[in-house]
């Protein structure tokens, strides 16, 4: 007993499941990693050669390989091994250790199958911020980004901030709505609750909307949340900005806040010192919210003016420190990276992409990089055929040296079939690091 004991710990810690044996190879591995980690693998019996490291997106810490069945059979079916750790807590904002889990899951899937052909990170959502470092890291062949948070947390904290502050103190300044430093999960929900309720209440006369507009401009969310092209018009953009921020935004932003300052020990956003005037000058919804308060007949400017006057939510430098060295990209790329994005995301907006770009422009590393944009709305609302095509441009790239035109919308919907992938360029990042007026 004492044997079979010892040979179970020994399992355990080199990240094997006890209930799989060495050298097996295909079939669905399962097993947990030493901090506490636990990691899925799925292998299938005419494995391609090539693995993909998936990395999930914010919420519990479950291992995943895959960001849905759908996908996962579509590339089991097609040959590829995949590979996905939970992380590691206490927090969902887990970028202090999911780059190193993520890695020491690969490893115990290759201790089972040997060193694969190639090995590609994919990741979704915050799992695309996950990836986006992986690719600045030399043991990867390639990095497929899908609605990645490519920003980074110190730029997502900031901007979300920015429109929060505006709705609570433009439409509601008389009611105290807690912003930052959440002590408990029940104090995000109720800000979160809070500033619905604000924006669900504005949404009734035109000086309440155009507010609203404000805020949605600085939280940089599309004017288009639902039907099956954007409204032309700026009033019906606005409809749809005030139901992405009663319906979805708010209740999972302002809560989720608590998660990132649980990991970063503190808050790292800030108002004060803000020129918020500055600030919408730069937002690609600026002719939108100006246009809004001529119609309601009110003083963009003095709001403006409220608006720097009165912000005074200063950062914990502690927690600047945190989330600088672990959830932020330096932009030096080690590998071919292609970064695939919705036009319209409402909770992780295509504005990253742009402030992702210039960030390895800088870095010297912007031929190592492809952006390519799919013409919907949703947040990683890809089909498929969308992702698995853009997929597969990325291995060419790795097999080719070179990009070619497979990145190309055509290309990209010829081999998805049913592509919805568009020619697109993406508005600058209102309310970033290094953004004029803050």
């Amino acid at each position: 007993m004492r044997v079979l004991a010892l040979i179970a710990t020994i399992l355990t810690t080199v990240g094997l499941s006890t209930g799989v044996a060495a050298g097996t190879t295909s079939g669905h591995h399962t097993g947990q990693l030493p901090d506490g980690a636990s990691w899925v693998a799925d292998v299938p019996a005419a494995w391609n050669g090539t693995t993909i490291l998936y990395s999930h997106g914010f919420g519990p810490l479950t291992a995943q390989n895959a960001p849905d069945d759908e996908t996962r059979t579509a590339l089991l079916g097609q040959g590829y091994a995949l590979v996905g750790s939970s992380y590691s807590g206490p927090s969902w904002w887990a970028l202090d250790s999911a780059v190193r889990d993520q890695f020491d899951a690969l490893a115990a899937l290759e201790r089972l199958t040997g060193h694969p052909r190639r090995t590609i990170a994919w990741g979704t959502s915050m799992g695309g911020l996950v990836s986006a470092l992986e690719a600045e890291d030399g043991r990867l062949d390639g990095v497929l980004s899908t609605c990645g948070l490519v920003a980074g947390a110190l730029n997502l904290n900031n901007y979300q901030l920015d429109g929060e502050y505006a709705l609570a103190h433009l439409l509601a300044p008389g009611q105290p709505v807690k912003l930052v430093r959440f002590a408990s999960p029940a104090e995000g929900a109720a800000s979160a609750a809070a500033l619905t309720k604000i924006a669900t209440d504005a949404q009734g006369s035109p000086a309440g909307r155009a507010r609203i507009a404000l805020a949605a401009a600085l939280l940089n969310e599309p004017g288009w949340f639902t039907g099956p092209t954007p409204p032309p018009d700026y009033a019906g953009q606005e409809v749809q900005q005030q139901q992405e921020l009663t319906q979805l935004v708010l209740g999972f932003v302002v809560a989720g806040r608590y998660q990132v300052e649980l990991a970063a020990g503190g808050n790292s956003a800030f108002t004060a010192g803000v020129d918020y005037r500055t600030l919408l000058g730069g937002s690609g919804h600026a002719r939108q919210v100006r246009a809004l308060y001529r119609a309601a007949g009110l003083d963009l400017d003095a709001d403006l003016a409220k608006l720097t006057r009165d912000a005074d939510i200063r950062p914990d430098p502690r927690a600047v420190r945190t989330l600088a060295r672990t959830s932020m990209v330096t932009g030096r790329l080690r590998v071919p990276t292609l970064n695939i994005h919705t036009t319209a995301d409402q909770l992780v907006p295509v504005e990253q992409e742009d402030w992702y770009a210039g960030q390895v422009r800088r870095a010297g590393r912007g031929s190592l990089l492809r952006q390519a944009y799919v013409g919907a709305t949703g947040h990683c609302a890809f089909r498929t055929s969308e992702t698995i095509a853009a997929l597969h441009a990325l291995e060419s790239r790795i097999e080719t040296g070179r990009w070619s035109d497979g990145t190309e919308p055509r290309r990209l919907n010829e081999a998805a079939g049913d592509g919805r992938y568009v020619r697109f360029e993406p508005a600058r990042l209102t309310g970033g690091l290094g953004e004029p007026g803050r």
